[in-house]
């Protein structure tokens, strides 16, 4: 950024700026028109937390981002996915949101550390969450052609990329992690074996996945999770990602009883 000093004061008369408020003020209103239609409703949940799960999962490697507010430590949350979850108990179809999500990452040209999160959690399967994720995003992109195509056309040029989507008809191409992993042998041949200019890093990749249950010094394996959780001055429950949705909410369900009761023979 140039001049960063009064970067704010330019930015004021930039149409490039005008046309970021216009574009996120659709974003918010055709979410909320798009999930009306589909009966679900939105819920406003904290930015922050007293418990978090991240990273737990294999490959989860986002690390919580901790402050001290009033002199009580608590977390800046990542995703609210289990209030969500919480909130699917409270309605019929499901809920969602738009809100700012924290990650203890450093930004790249991929990767944000800190943005805006639209997230929703459904009555269904997996594959219903799939179809309405990629019905979402096409609605999105026809209101953005439809509203504002002529101005971005304007500022960046090229929006085919947008229109692509938009008017894409049928699903979205789907793959299986094992079907992936034979599309990139088959794409990059001999790149992945000894000598190619891949051969490192997917071995270093596939080191970490298969150490990760007995490492007890890579980033994000088993033993640094649980040393991590051993931190916290709470009670740290676990949940076995790979259970039944249905079961995962029976224990979080049953363990916040049991706090209950306690606190009831205390008081």
């Amino acid at each position: 950024m140039e001049e960063p000093e009064i970067h704010y004061i330019k930015a004021m008369d930039d149409p490039w700026f005008k046309l970021l408020v216009k574009l996120q003020n659709l974003l918010s209103i055709e979410t909320m028109k798009f999930y009306e239609e589909k009966n679900l409703v939105t819920i406003h949940l904290p930015v922050t937390t007293g418990s978090i799960s991240s990273p737990m999962g294999r490959g989860s490697d986002s690390l919580s981002v901790k402050v001290n507010l009033e002199g009580i430590d608590t977390y800046l949350a990542d995703s609210m996915q289990f209030l969500l979850e919480y909130g699917c108990r409270l309605t019929d179809n499901g809920v969602y949101y738009i809100m700012p999500s924290f990650r203890g990452e450093k930004a790249d040209s991929r990767h944000l550390c800190q943005f805006y999160h639209s997230e929703a959690e459904i009555i269904g399967n997996l594959d219903d969450i799939i179809n309405l994720v990629e019905e979402y995003i096409k609605y999105l992109s026809k209101k953005i052609v439809e509203k504002l195509g002529t101005e971005l056309k304007k500022a960046i040029g090229d929006i085919s990329h947008v229109e692509n989507i938009a008017n894409y008809n049928g699903h979205f191409p789907r793959i299986t992690f094992n079907e992936a992993e034979k599309e990139l042998k088959q794409m990059y041949g001999d790149r992945f074996k000894k000598g190619g200019d891949m051969y490192e890093q997917i071995n270093q990749f596939l080191d970490w996945a298969m150490s990760y249950d007995t490492s007890d010094d890579k980033l994000g394996s088993k033993s640094e999770t649980d040393n991590w959780a051993k931190k916290f001055d709470c009670k740290v429950l676990y949940i076995d990602g790979s259970k039944p949705i249905g079961e995962k909410i029976k224990i979080i369900l049953e363990r916040i009883k049991e706090i209950n009761n306690n606190k009831k023979r205390k008081s």
